[in-house]
């Protein structure tokens, strides 16, 4: 049996998705928001100037740092954090334009994995122009993080095998729930009371005038574009260029429309419906790919039956010299993952066309780890020592939103959207359930208006076919905010900038560099066939596996024993 660990975990996070420059005094101070998070920003006490003192390392390929920063923006001159950043200098010094400011989503990714191992995979017109700067967020990764446990072994018991069928599931989730918000609440101090995306984009201005920036250039992924929303928002004169690309819905993630207070926040944004449109689309390709894919004739009936055999009971597998049961909730988060990169579908079929002839337990364990090495998922063990996505995820996101307070209100929304939007509701409602206890409070969270105009405009990107931000997201940013503009991709996955449509790619570089932004209604069409033969190094799957690894949910790489 796979260890409880290795099984899925309720949270899912981007990041899933992965030092130091020392501040001297201080910019002047960010303007906060008041206590009740909306409304517009009103000014703090001014901190001292700063100095920014980067030091060398990763072998002298990269800069490094920690920087200070109020815990509490209400109070600058009260307790501090500290920050962690990674630098990957612009490759033409004489070209530089500034600093890009990049988050590779979560919430609880880590900005710094994702340059370390990532940034140097930038478009080279990027990459000359700019210095990439990752960071951490405050409360995750090597920034002053929420630590709930000592070590991972304590993780156990906030685990969760198999999404609740049954009130009897029910009371084992909120058990799973109970026992992190109880730890939390004992040893998570203070940072679990300043983690909202608000206080994060604060951080991101005190980076801002720290880099010496009179204006963020920044880019974001995923949740990434919570962040990027909310600073255009409330910093709307500091604005150089935003790039947001797999777009949420900040009414959705806040407190939902009208009518929607009894929906977790997780349910609201939709992304249900956004991860079946795009399963509908791996269906149709699939069968018109004939031999190309392993899973082609009449595929969205066989996965159903395929769905309805694991319902019933598990099927047993080998990965990885383990032998465990592969159940319903892992087919569900295998191919939810699977839909996050067309990359990825080939060996998605191929082991779904296992699966379903009772193939032997070895056979199927090497075809889900290839769908795993497709995806780009590796366990980097070690680095930070405590990976605490665990904590970091409810951290931000329970924060931002407002959320019922009954597991059962958990339960009837998933079975609600499971019978309303298809095989992905019940996955994407329970990801967030730790908020029904959640213990932090997020007061100066950030809840609108999200309406105002920016210095220069924002560059919204937005995928047809995104299971996990769905198309519409993108829609809804772009017409609140008045002075952006609405780039479209006309495919598949989770995200789009950079190696896979290299008109996304020219439009977004184009804009970072000059400011100049893609016409209004552009869209952009698909340039790869998901199930044509392509070679694993070419160069848009080398991109896919390096940089959306961070973007993967974390019950995924569970259900992929990663």
């Amino acid at each position: 049996m796979m260890r409880p660990e290795r099984r899925v975990l309720r949270t899912v996070s981007a990041g899933l998705l992965l030092v130091a420059v020392t501040l001297v005094g201080s910019p002047p101070a960010a303007a906060a928001p008041p206590a009740n998070g909306s409304g517009a920003a009103a000014a703090v006490a001014a901190a001292p100037a700063t100095r920014i003192l980067w030091s060398p390392c990763e072998r002298g390929q990269f800069d490094c740092a920690t920087v200070p920063a109020p815990l509490d923006y209400d109070q600058p001159d009260g307790a501090s954090i500290l920050l962690s950043l990674i630098r990957l200098p612009a490759t033409d010094p004489g070209r530089r334009i500034g600093s890009l400011l990049v988050n590779p989503g979560g919430p609880g990714g880590s900005g710094v994995d994702f340059v370390l191992f990532a940034g140097q995979f930038l478009p080279a017109e990027i990459r000359a122009r700019f210095d990439v700067i990752g960071f951490d967020p405050r409360g995750i990764g090597r920034s002053t993080a929420l630590r709930c446990f000592g070590t991972p072994r304590q993780w156990g018991p906030a685990f969760w095998a198999e999404l609740p069928l049954t009130p009897a599931g029910v009371d084992i989730v909120a058990a799973a729930d109970g026992y992190l918000a109880d730890a939390c609440s004992q040893r998570g101090g203070p940072i679990i009371d300043h983690m909202s995306t608000a206080d994060v984009v604060r951080d991101m201005d005190l980076l801002r005038a720290g880099l010496g920036d009179e204006r963020l250039t920044f880019l974001g992924f995923s949740y990434g574009s919570m962040l990027g929303t909310t600073y255009a928002n409330l910093f709307p004169d500091r604005v150089r260029a935003i790039v947001i690309d797999g777009v949420l819905d900040p009414i959705a993630w806040t407190t939902g429309a009208a009518g929607q207070q009894n929906l977790p926040f997780s349910t609201r944004l939709r992304s249900d419906a956004g991860a079946q449109k795009t399963l509908g689309e791996f269906f149709r390709l699939c069968d018109l790919a004939g031999p190309d894919c392993a899973f082609s004739g009449n595929s969205a009936a066989r996965f159903a039956a395929l769905r309805a055999r694991l319902l019933a009971g598990p099927i047993q597998v080998t990965m990885d010299g383990e032998t465990f049961p592969f159940t319903y909730t892992d087919l569900i988060y295998s191919m939810l993952g699977a839909l996050y990169s067309p990359f990825a579908w080939p060996f998605a079929a191929e082991a779904l066309a296992l699966l379903e002839s009772s193939a032997s337990a070895q056979a199927v364990g090497a075809a889900l780890a290839d769908l795993r090495t497709s995806l780009g998922y590796v366990n980097k063990r070690g680095f930070p020592r405590y990976p605490n996505f665990l904590e970091g995820f409810p951290g931000v996101a329970c924060s931002d939103s407002d959320n019922p307070t009954s597991h059962a209100d958990w339960f009837a929304a998933a079975e609600a959207a499971e019978a309303q939007f298809g095989y992905f509701g019940r996955a994407w409602t329970w990801a967030s359930s730790i908020c029904a206890v959640w213990p932090g409070k997020g007061e100066d969270r950030y809840t609108g208006p999200w309406n105002t105009p920016t210095a220069n405009p924002v560059l919204v990107v937005g995928n047809f076919f995104d299971p996990a931000t769905r198309y519409e997201g993108a829609q809804t940013v772009a017409g609140l905010l008045p002075n952006s503009r609405l780039l479209s991709y006309a495919g598949w996955g989770h995200t789009v900038y950079w190696g896979v449509s290299g008109c996304i790619d020219a439009a977004v570089n184009g804009y970072l560099i000059s400011g100049v932004l893609p016409a209004a209604g552009t869209v952009c069409q698909p340039e790869i066939d998901p199930f044509a033969p392509v070679g694993p190094g070419s160069a848009g799957a080398r991109l896919q596996r390096t940089g959306r690894a961070a973007l993967l949910p974390e019950p995924t790489k569970r259900a992929l024993h990663g």
